[in-house]
C-alpha cells in the first residue's frame, strides 16, 4: 500500500509507516488508516496548522484500548473462556460511541479499523459523539438464551466499569441484537446500581430505545444512494437492487427499497445468496432470520420465484444499485468489475468498509456513484445519538418524527460529503469528501483542547 501514498505529504507517509511498524499484524487496521489518510492528503496541505499540531500522529493511535477474558459456563456445565474488547479511539466531540460485534472472527485488528472508521463516520452526523468499537470472538450462532445471557453478563462483569452515558455508550453490531443489549443493560444496571438509560443504545422501545434505531441503518444507507442518485437527476423508482446480508441493515435496507419503488432481489448470509426476481418477501426474510434464526437457503426452499447458490454472494446478479451490508472486505475488483459490466449505476455501503480498495478503484474509475460506509452507513449512530437526546430529556418520539429526523441527518452527511470533495479539488468523490469532512470537525476540536 505504501506506493500509492507517494503524492501525499511526508508526514502521511510517515505516519502510516509508523502504523505498519506498530500493528504488523493488523492488516484490517492498516486498511482503513492507508484509506483516510490518502484522501485527506489535500486537507492537510490547506490546513498546516494540523500538521504542526499533530493531529494525524494523534488520531491513529486510540486513547484507550482495553482487552479481557470473558469466562461463562454453557448448558452442558462446562468453563467457556473468550476474549473481549473495547477501543475507545476519540471522544474529542463527545462520549465514545460505537457497537459490539460478537461474532468467532473479531479480533484486536477488526475492532481497531471499525473504531477508527467510527471516528469519521460520527463527526459527520454532526451529532457530537466520540469514535468507539468493541465486542469478542464468542460466536452467538447456536447458543441458548441462557448461554448468551451468562455469557453477555460476564462481558459486562468487566467492561461496565469503562462505560457511562457521559463515558462510552454501545450499541449493537453483527452478533448483537435487541436480546443480546437487553441482557447487557441489565447486568450493568445491577452492578452499577444506576438506570442510565443512555448509556446503551439500540434498547427495546419499551424500556428507553428509539423508534427507527432498528431500521436506521438500513434505511440510512437507502437514503444515501437516493441522494446521490439525485446529483444526477436519477432516483430509485424501477431500479433492481442487490443486498448483502439478512440481518437489520439488510432487510431495512430492502425495505425501504422497495418503499422507494425500487425492487430488491438478493439477500445473503456466510452460506451463499438468494435472488428473487419477485422482489425479496421482507415479511418470510425476517421470519426465517430474526425469528427462526435459520439459513438463508430456507428463503429459497419456500419462495417459488427465489433460487439458493451456495458459497457466493450476490454480486453477479445484474442490477442498477448495490447496498453492500454483511462485513468487511464482502466485494472484491473482480466483483466490482462484475457490476459494472452488468451496468450498476451506484453503490452504499451498509456495511463497515465491504468493499475493497481496488473494488473501491474500478467503482470510481467506471463513474459509478459510490457512497463509502462512514458516509452511507452513519443512519445507525446517528439513530442512536437520538436515542441517546431522548433518554437524558426523558421523552418518547414518534416513527414518522424519528425518520424525518433521520432522513434530515443522512441529507445533512451526504451534503457534507458531496460539498468537501468540491472544496477540495475532487468533485464528486465521496471518499476523499466523507474523509475529509469528518476529518476537519475532529482536527478543529483537537486543536482548540490543546495536546491531551
Amino acid at each position: 500500500m505504501t506506493e500509492t501514498l507517494s503524492a501525499v505529504p511526508a508526514v502521511v507517509r510517515d505516519v502510516y509507516a509508523t502504523v505498519q511498524a506498530r500493528d504488523p499484524h493488523e492488516p484490517e487496521f492498516q486498511q482503513a488508516v492507508h484509506e483516510v489518510l490518502e484522501s485527506i492528503a489535500p486537507v492537510l496541505e490547506a490546513h498546516p496548522e494540523f500538521v504542526d499540531g499533530g493531529i494525524v500522529e494523534r488520531l491513529v493511535e486510540p486513547e484507550r484500548q482495553i482487552l479481557f477474558r470473558v469466562p461463562w459456563i454453557d448448558d452442558r456445565g462446562r468453563l467457556q473462556v473468550s476474549r473481549g474488547f473495547r477501543v475507545q479511539f476519540s471522544s474529542v466531540l463527545g462520549p465514545y460511541k460505537g457497537g459490539l460485534r460478537f461474532h468467532p472472527s473479531v479480533n484486536l485488528s477488526i475492532i481497531k479499523f471499525l473504531g477508527f472508521e467510527q471516528i469519521f463516520k460520527n463527526a459527520l452526523t454532526g451529532q457530537g459523539i466520540g469514535g468507539a468499537k468493541g465486542g469478542s470472538d464468542f460466536d452467538p450462532h447456536g447458543r441458548s438464551d441462557a448461554e448468551i445471557m451468562r455469557f453477555c453478563q460476564s462481558f459486562m462483569n468487566e467492561l461496565y466499569r469503562h462505560l457511562g452515558e457521559h463515558t462510552d455508550v454501545p450499541a449493537g453490531d453483527i452478533g448483537v441484537g435487541a436480546r443480546e443489549i437487553g441482557y447487557l443493560f441489565g447486568q450493568y444496571r445491577k452492578i452499577t446500581n444506576r438506570h442510565e438509560s443512555g448509556m446503551f443504545t439500540g434498547k427495546g422501545v419499551q424500556w428507553g430505545g428509539a423508534e427507527v434505531r432498528t431500521e436506521a441503518t438500513g434505511y440510512g444507507a437507502v437514503f444515501f444512494a437516493q441522494e446521490m442518485l439525485a446529483m444526477r437527476g436519477a432516483s430509485l423508482e424501477g431500479a433492481r437492487v442487490a443486498v448483502s446480508g439478512s440481518g437489520n441493515v439488510a432487510i431495512y435496507a430492502i425495505k425501504k427499497a422497495w418503499q422507494l419503488g425500487a425492487t430488491p432481489v438478493t439477500a445473503s448470509d456466510s452460506s451463499g445468496y438468494v435472488v428473487d426476481e419477485a422482489g425479496i418477501d421482507v415479511d418470510l426474510l425476517r421470519d426465517i432470520k430474526e425469528r427462526e434464526r435459520s439459513r438463508i437457503s430456507e428463503y429459497a426452499a419456500r419462495r417459488p420465484t427465489a433460487r439458493f447458490v451456495e458459497g457466493s454472494r450476490p454480486w453477479q446478479v445484474p442490477v442498477d444499485i448495490a447496498i453492500p451490508s454483511a462485513t468487511q472486505n464482502e466485494l472484491g475488483e473482480g466483483d466490482a468489475r462484475t457490476l459494472i459490466a452488468n451496468g450498476v449505476r451506484a453503490v452504499a455501503e451498509g456495511a463497515n468498509m465491504p468493499s475493497t480498495p481496488g473494488a473501491v478503484a474500478a467503482f470510481q474509475a467506471a463513474d459509478v456513484l459510490f457512497g463509502p460506509g462512514k458516509a452511507a452507513n452513519a443512519g445507525g449512530v446517528a439513530t442512536s445519538a437520538l436515542e441517546m437526546s431522548q433518554n437524558a430529556a426523558r421523552q418518547r418520539w414518534s416513527f414518522d418524527d424519528s425518520e424525518t429526523k433521520l432522513r434530515a441527518i443522512m441529507k445533512a452527511v451526504h451534503d457534507a460529503a458531496f460539498d468537501a470533495a468540491a472544496r477540495y479539488g475532487r468533485p464528486g468523490d465521496y471518499v476523499v469528501g466523507a474523509n475529509s469532512a469528518g476529518f476537519e470537525r475532529v482536527a478543529h476540536a483537537m486543536l482548540a483542547q490543546g495536546v491531551i
